[in-house]
């Protein structure tokens, strides 16, 4: 596995493709920071699809109220239309830019609308810079990413399996 430098912002996601580290940016996006990480450590997120996923610009998934397989919400006809139940987050747009790997969280068109979706780049995205919070890199597992099924929405959807805190996984 890659080598973590602080496993408290950093994240295990294990997937239908396989397992992506992310190291987390909690100078850059606090807030979003804490929400991804409150989210996981609820387990929220394990077992939500991606969605939406765009050839050659990302894959989205976090609907934890219609995309969770196997919750008494789960829509796959409206994954994608939700969040968590908590407050919709502030936006933390900054310089960082939206390249291979990026994290951002997903939003509608109020920039203060994120909540719980997020999406990871596949390649560069720089026209979202400065309009889309960056809160974390995939360090790890990027090809994994790339296998997820393509669609908007996807058919049979790749999910998250589970994600973690990594300081909360055995080293």
């Amino acid at each position: 596995m890659a080598e973590i430098k602080d496993r408290e912002n950093a994240l295990i996601m294990d997937t239908t493709q396989g397992q992506v580290v992310i190291e987390l940016y909690p100078d850059l996006a606090p807030g979003h920071v804490a929400r991804i990480k409150e989210l996981a450590r609820e387990g929220a997120y394990d077992g939500v699809v991606f969605h939406r996923v765009i050839d050659g610009f990302m894959a989205q998934t976090g609907d934890v109220k219609f995309g969770k397989t196997g919750s008494k919400d789960f829509n796959p006809g409206r994954a994608g239309m939700g969040g968590s139940d908590k407050p919709d987050l502030k936006a933390e747009f900054s310089n960082a830019n939206h390249g291979r790997g990026a994290c951002s969280m997903a939003r509608a068109q109020n920039p203060n609308s994120a909540n719980s979706q997020f999406f990871i780049c596949f390649d560069d995205a720089s026209f979202l810079n400065r309009q889309y919070t960056v809160w974390g890199q995939v360090i790890e597992g990027m090809e994994n990413v790339d296998k997820i099924k393509r669609g908007e929405p996807v058919q049979d959807p790749d999910k998250i399996v589970s994600l973690k805190v990594a300081a909360d996984v055995a080293a």
